[in-house]
């Protein structure tokens, strides 16, 4: 039935555990897989939990997304490779996960996308938003959500 699912990443926890589950539906799918990380631009500001809380040059800055690609890439890579199946990672720079999500789905002409949820509720999910709410809305694609 599936036989290319992409399984985008955040590094969190809870995206771990979707990878897991998303390699072990693979593997029993027969399906491979790509690996997606959506990165912010490199810019002069980092920023934690929305709030500026140090500077640092657009290279290093790079150079700290391309270390964090690599390890969040690295758990489904590993993972993969574990079960046997065929994976291919990508990173984007974008400022919109969702719609950088649901445009590899469609140029990867993949199956199904297989992610996790937070469950923000409330106050919460209305400022941060939610990317899989994003891409269930946009995308045509199957779309399985890991919680």
């Amino acid at each position: 039935m599936f036989k290319h699912i992409l399984i985008p990443t955040d590094g969190s926890d809870l995206s771990n555990r979707a990878v897991a589950a998303g390699i072990e539906l693979a593997k029993k799918a027969r399906a491979k897989v790509t690996g997606l990380f959506v990165a912010p631009p490199a810019t002069p500001v980092i920023y934690g939990k929305f709030m500026p809380v140090g500077y640092m040059s657009p290279d290093e800055h790079a150079e700290l997304i391309e270390r964090t690609a690599n390890e969040y890439l690295g758990v489904i890579k590993k993972a993969a490779k574990q079960a046997g199946i065929a994976v291919e990672c990508i990173t984007i720079t974008s400022d919109f996960p969702a719609d950088e999500i649901v445009k590899t789905a469609d140029e990867r002409n993949v199956d199904l996308i297989f992610m996790a949820s937070h469950g923000r509720r409330g106050v919460q999910a209305l400022l941060l938003g939610s990317e899989t709410q994003k891409v269930l809305t946009h995308t045509s694609r199957p779309v399985l959500v890991y919680r």
